[in-house]
């Protein structure tokens, strides 16, 4: 096949993290099988060297820059905004990452006839198919996490950064992804979860079930178990969900565990940390660390792996990459979506938390128990190896790629 993949944001390294992991393994497994040609956006901190190790990885790769962002904090620029979201139903952080270049060379390549799927990797780039296209090709969505339930879960945990502006957009991002659904031949959701939500709004549609996966060469399994009480928490630090799950630990769970355990630190792995996040570094343990040049290694030092969400849909990489590395988890049940960790008559996987109190139990246990991390270290890279691998995933993807189910 001729695959044409659409990405706004750039995937390359993999280990930028968030869309971009899911992205580039995708990608890259169909490249061994398939004609693939890219369409990104190269964003200001994107290197030359990097653009070159994306090209080795596909056929061809048509870069566009990263439109400037035109969102401005006025008043009536919001209500403009939410103007244009009104009348024309697609929202604003979709139209803010709208290239009217990329587009033109999108229809171009569509209309030659030189591709015979196109797949928009996560829902965002939903804006460059035409809604002519599924006439020409196979389109597929690849929708990382349903927008709607998304909001619909931050303004139910209350962490939502402006619950005023979420409450009126709830009715018209559940009107958009119904709307932008419609368009493809095939929706591809990474958990039953959401395969439900987007089901409700397209009950005739074709949507598949792919979770995430792990490079196994990148995340291999421990070789010791470091003990200690070092505890762990991996992502992008410019991620809202993250920012809250860190916080919410290092307020509230953290200063209650080392009332118990005094030496216990927390280190706080991952790339673009905001000024909220960077504030934890002064409290006492707390390590704010930034991108690492290997995540692996940060988590075979440490004791636990905590992946406390409260909001964030979808199976989570650093839930599965804890898991691969070997190292015992504990976490929500947010962190611990579309993963069974803890069914009856099935080995132990992961310790789940919701609580501050749930937690403090849950990691007291782990500490004292050097048994049961073992027995949840070998589990959990055990459930990876056999369900969650990017090769797993890939077979997949190519199967909906090439219309079987």
């Amino acid at each position: 096949m001729n695959i044409l993949m659409l990405s706004s944001t750039f995937p390359y390294p993999p280990t930028r993290g968030g869309t971009q992991v899911r992205t580039f393994n995708l990608l890259k497994y169909l490249s061994q099988r398939h004609t693939v040609t890219l369409a990104t956006q190269r964003e200001g901190d994107v290197t030359d060297a990097e653009v070159a190790g994306l090209s080795d990885c596909v056929d061809h790769l048509a870069i566009f820059e990263r439109p400037p962002d035109s969102r401005t904090t006025g008043i009536l620029q919001k209500i403009q905004r939410f103007g244009r979201f009104l009348q024309q139903g697609t929202p604003p952080s979709v139209l803010n990452r709208y290239s009217v270049e990329m587009q033109t060379w999108v229809n171009n390549w569509v209309e030659a006839g030189k591709c015979d799927v196109i797949t928009c990797e996560h829902s965002v780039n939903e804006i460059y198919v035409q809604p002519h296209f599924p006439k020409q090709l196979k389109t597929i969505v690849n929708v990382h996490s349903s927008v709607y339930a998304t909001c619909r879960n931050q303004l139910a945990t209350g962490i939502s950064e402006n619950s005023l502006r979420d409450k009126i957009n709830l009715p018209l991002l559940r009107r958009y992804e119904q709307n932008y659904c419609a368009k493809f031949s095939a929706i591809v959701a990474t958990t039953e979860e959401d395969k439900i939500q987007l089901q409700e709004f397209n009950p005739n549609s074709e949507i598949t079930v792919i979770p995430n996966g792990v490079d196994l060469v990148s995340f291999p399994n421990r070789t010791i178990d470091p003990g200690g009480h070092r505890l762990i928490f991996i992502g992008a630090m410019d991620n809202l969900a993250n920012i809250d799950a860190v916080c919410f630990f290092s307020n509230e769970v953290l200063p209650e565990i080392q009332k118990f355990y005094p030496a216990t630190t927390f280190d706080i792995v991952g790339s673009h940390p905001v000024a909220e996040v960077l504030a934890l570094d002064k409290k006492p343990g707390i390590n704010v660390l930034g991108r690492v040049p290997s995540m692996a290694e940060y988590l075979h030092q440490a004791t636990i792996c905590v992946v406390p969400m409260r909001t964030g849909f979808g199976i989570k990489n650093k839930t599965l990459e804890a898991m691969a590395a070997g190292i015992p988890v504990v976490a929500s049940d947010r962190g611990l979506e579309g993963l069974a960790v803890d069914v009856a008559n099935r080995p132990l996987r992961a310790l789940r938390a919701n609580k501050p109190a749930e937690y403090v139990i849950a990691i007291s246990q782990l500490f004292d128990r050097p048994h049961l991390r073992s027995e949840l270290s070998h589990n959990g890279r055990q459930l990876v190896e056999t369900e969650f691998t990017w090769d797993i995933a890939g077979k997949s993807y190519e199967q909906v790629c090439l219309g079987r189910e």
